[in-house]
């Protein structure tokens, strides 16, 4: 026996198709994940679509509706033809044409909705307009007051006649009326021309009113007494020429004639204090300052 190498020979046997499980598993796995892919996205697909587009892709599905074709040999063997616009046809003419005539009505009602919230949203921005217009009306015309009241008070020889001044706010706008007081009046009696005094007072009021826009009215008023003049002068004639005589010391006191929208004399007919009618007073000077509608942009729509 020979004193060489021992020799060996392995044979390795090649077992092909993946050992014992092979690689079945994977495409078993991968059908798995795309039915779960197919799944998800048909849940997806019912919360996400409208009742209409529902409706349009059961069409799409139905088997009724692959045969309805305008034209061709029909039944299930009838296979492709050419439609009356001369496109060749597979049987879905029938689901473009439904879903189209369908989508308007949606688009349309989109539109009616965004209508509704545009107007909607107009009619809150005028409410808004109107409030701001509201609050910037009511700061100045207290600012107005207020430096009337001051200016009142700074000098000395307006601080008596203070006493004749009520300010106060209607629907029309803000009041300032200028009111006799007993054994004190802003006018001698049955003249249209005030005392000095009450002309300073009265330039100083359009002084103040000049740091507005606004139109103002002035009235003039009396108490229920009756006066009568031989020629028949009365206390309506009286009444207007006091108020035209403001007028004009408002005009002295700076403010321009186009501010003025109106000047009347009222006699007796509206007095301050109707239980009192001849109370001294209820003869006086009213003031309004009117409440002028805001200026629209050039582009605001109605």
């Amino acid at each position: 026996m020979a004193d060489g190498p021992t020799i060996v020979i392995k044979k390795v046997k090649k077992v092909s198709g993946g050992g014992h499980h092979g690689g079945a598993w994977k495409v078993a796995y991968a059908d798995f994940v795309t039915a779960m892919m197919a799944f998800f996205l048909l849940m997806w697909l019912v919360n996400a679509t409208s009742p209409e587009q529902k409706q349009g892709i059961a069409d799409y599905f139905a088997p009724a509706a692959v045969s309805m074709n305008t034209s061709g040999a029909g039944g299930l063997m009838g296979g492709n033809s050419f439609n009356t616009d001369g496109v060749r046809d597979s049987g879905k003419s029938s689901i473009v044409q439904t879903n189209a005539q369908q989508t308007p009505r949606s688009q349309t009602k989109g539109d009616t909705n965004q209508d509704g919230k545009g107007s909607s949203d107009r009619n809150a921005a005028d409410d808004a307009l109107q409030k701001a217009q509201a609050a910037k009306e009511k700061a100045e015309f207290e600012r107005v007051a207020q430096s009337l009241r001051q200016a009142m008070n700074e000098m000395p020889e307006l601080t008596e006649l203070s006493k004749h001044l009520i300010i106060d706010q209607t629907p029309e706008g803000m009041r300032i009326q200028i009111v006799d007081q007993e054994g004190r009046s802003m006018f001698p009696p049955g003249k249209a021309e005030p005392y000095d005094r009450t002309k300073q007072l009265f330039r100083q009021v359009a002084k103040v009113l000049t740091k507005l826009p606004n139109r103002v009215t002035i009235s003039g008023h009396t108490d229920a007494s009756v006066f009568r003049r031989p020629d028949g002068y009365s206390n309506w004639e009286l009444s207007a020429d006091r108020a035209n005589a403001t007028r004009r010391l408002f005009n002295e006191g700076g403010l321009d004639l186009d501010r003025i929208y109106q000047v009347a004399g009222k006699a007796g007919s509206e007095p301050l204090f109707p239980d009192d009618p001849y109370m001294s007073a209820n003869r006086r000077i009213s003031i309004i300052v009117l409440r002028e509608a805001p200026v629209m942009p050039s582009d605001h729509q109605l």
